[in-house]
């Protein structure tokens, strides 16, 4: 399958930036490469971290142009999704670990015109979520363990994200696969020759003094990778 160039999004994610100036600091990655910022929210329970509510949203879609990616690390899903939504979420994203409805809680998003996502962290297996993906707009694979930024990624993703593009493929779907945890210039050409479409980054970005120049570092790994293998997936 050749992958077409130029169809893929990085993502920087507000968690690895300054929480006492978040408008201030996404407006340095405000360059014409980035639609999305990534948004994680932990609850101190599935994950253990405590990060944003559904303000900080709404906060963001006031301030700023992006569209936002809400990724869900919660035991709460059902008593969120309607409020996340409601702040500007474009997506939310639920983890399969979290819920024994998961279908109701992906139609649950949708109802709001919101787009789906599922995540598996990364000792689930594919298979625990191959049913629900004709359903879903999403699949966010987990290339750390989940709860802090800053980890280095955890190699047998790959692994995973190929096997994801292979069904996506074979069964005709379109969901977007998105990659989070340890993505960086050394590790996103491969991850995007694996199959993903969505970088999710935070401290190769917010981590850096030049913040676009961080952002260009990744795409430019993303596009050598492309080149090297004639835009074919390994």
């Amino acid at each position: 399958m050749t992958v077409p160039l130029n169809n893929y999004k990085i993502l920087p994610s507000i968690l690895s930036a300054d929480f006492g100036k978040f408008i201030a600091e996404v407006s340095t990655v405000d360059i014409p490469e980035i639609d999305y910022l990534h948004v994680d929210v932990m609850d101190g329970h599935f994950v253990p971290n405590l990060t944003f509510g559904p303000q900080v949203v709404t906060s963001l879609k006031k301030h700023t142009r992006f569209k936002l990616d809400v990724h869900l690390m919660i035991d709460k899903i059902a008593e969120f999704i309607p409020e996340f939504a409601k702040a500007g979420a474009d997506i939310i994203t639920i983890h399969q670990e979290a819920t024994r409805h998961l279908h109701r809680h992906i139609y649950q998003i949708k109802e709001y015109g919101v787009l789906a996502g599922v995540s598996i962290n990364p000792a689930t297996p594919l298979e625990n979520i191959e049913l629900i993906l004709p359903d879903v707009d999403l699949v966010l694979i987990m290339s750390v363990n989940t709860g802090f930024g800053g980890q280095k990624f955890i190699h047998f993703s790959l692994a995973k994200i190929k096997k994801l593009n292979k069904w996506r493929r074979e069964k005709g779907l379109n969901f977007i696969i998105e990659v989070d945890g340890g993505i960086d210039q050394i590790t996103a050409g491969e991850v995007r020759l694996a199959g993903a479409d969505y970088f999710v980054a935070g401290s190769a970005i917010f981590g850096q003094k030049d913040r676009p120049k961080a952002v260009y570092a990744i795409i430019k790994a993303i596009e050598e990778a492309q080149k090297k293998y004639s835009g074919k997936l390994v």
